[in-house]
């Protein structure tokens, strides 16, 4: 019924077994302070590892770039020792699994820095409220980082590579997307600058390029990956061309020759808001010439038929794997999929309930059976 979706797939030098990939979600449960991954976190992984690949929740490079209550971190010992048995459950289940290297620029409130403010291609201020543990405070204005200041956290992106390495993650992802530092980079709204790193497209993807050449030194390209969002606006962070925007991105993209590249295309209910304008994956497609992961509010039926057109070359799925954490097997067996019940209020919630308490579908089979 979904055959397309269940060839193998070659992401880079990632073998995939299948073309259901779960998407990355953040979920709030490391441990605190510290920022640590922890037995709950191990469990929620090892019970989706029957994804063709897991890319993880956002996690945190440095603790300028966290700025959300309990999402992971990857820039010390103790939190690579807590990723130590998140990788291992997931090989031992058969599955593998790259994180997702987070830097949240802007988005981060001075109450995660000690009062100082957040940083950003420029001096600007998101609008709406940040996810504190006070609750929900207003963002505050970033100040630009200088050129000197970018190389640092090139460099701080580079040793949450290496730290990804010793956790024993498949690869890395760069989260480019929804807003987050690199994308306030890559789009006119929020890049402002006059220097090398603004004004022009190709100017504007300059920091994405150096991020990602950083962490192919240390993992090779084939098993470097990215995510972008090339659709609208999100978080306050937009673009006046999108088109040439991310037609340069791609081009970084294919001049590196990346393992995969991710693209996140929500439809009108959407996380991060309104994306009633043109989809942009065409003008990628055409420049980038290996594999296309799109994520778009998808059901079974429109990802078999994205990835049969050739539109795409696998699709991930992100709040379905919430509540169904054996969605690809139910996806093969052509069985329902569970309702995402208390979501969104189990979404970020501390404790297991609406994380690692959700049934597979052999759970569901034998106690509807022993009624």
């Amino acid at each position: 019924m979904h055959d397309h979706l269940f060839k193998p797939i070659d992401l880079g030098a990632i073998h995939a077994k299948n073309r259901i990939l779960m998407a990355p979600l953040t979920r709030g449960r490391s441990t605190q302070p510290g920022s640590i991954p922890n037995d709950m976190m191990v469990e929620y992984y090892r019970q989706r590892a029957g994804a063709g690949l897991i890319i993880s929740e956002a996690t945190g490079i440095s603790v300028e770039g966290l700025g959300w209550p309990a999402a992971p971190g990857i820039w010390c010992d103790e939190q690579v020792e807590g990723w130590k048995p998140v990788t291992k459950a997931v090989h031992d289940a058969g599955g593998q699994i790259v994180l997702q290297l987070w830097h949240m620029g802007r988005l981060v409130h001075p109450d995660f820095l000690g009062g100082n403010p957040p940083v950003s291609a420029s001096a600007t201020c998101a609008p709406g409220h940040a996810h504190t543990f006070k609750g929900r405070q207003d963002y505050q204005p970033a100040r630009e980082l200088p050129a000197d200041e970018i190389a640092r956290v090139v460099a701080d992106y580079r040793k949450a590579g290496e730290n990804a390495r010793a956790a024993g993650f498949d690869g890395v992802q760069l989260h480019g997307a929804n807003g987050y530092l690199v994308d306030q980079f890559l789009r006119s709204s929020t890049n402002l600058r006059t220097d090398d790193y603004g004004g022009s497209a190709e100017n504007r993807a300059r920091f994405l390029r150096e991020v990602l050449t950083a962490l192919i030194e240390v993992w090779g390209a084939d098993r470097v990956s990215v995510r972008l969002s090339p659709n609208g606006e999100t978080q306050g962070c937009d673009d006046s061309d999108p088109a040439t925007t991310f037609a340069a991105a791609a081009k970084v993209c294919q001049d590196l020759g990346l393992g995969f590249v991710e693209l996140r295309q929500p439809g009108p209910d959407g996380t991060f808001g309104q994306t009633d304008v043109p989809q942009q994956d065409g003008v990628i497609r055409q420049i980038y010439t290996g594999p296309l992961v799109l994520n778009s509010d998808y059901s079974a039926h429109e990802a078999e038929a994205d990835v049969a057109s050739g539109r795409c070359d696998a699709v991930s799925f992100g709040r379905p794997y919430i509540s169904n954490p054996d969605l690809a097997e139910r996806i093969c067996a052509g069985a329902e999929w569970a309702p995402n019940v208390n979501v969104p209020a189990s979404w970020y919630m501390p404790g297991p309930e609406g994380y690692i308490d959700y049934p597979t579908m052999d759970r569901e089979n034998a106690a509807a059976a022993a009624e």
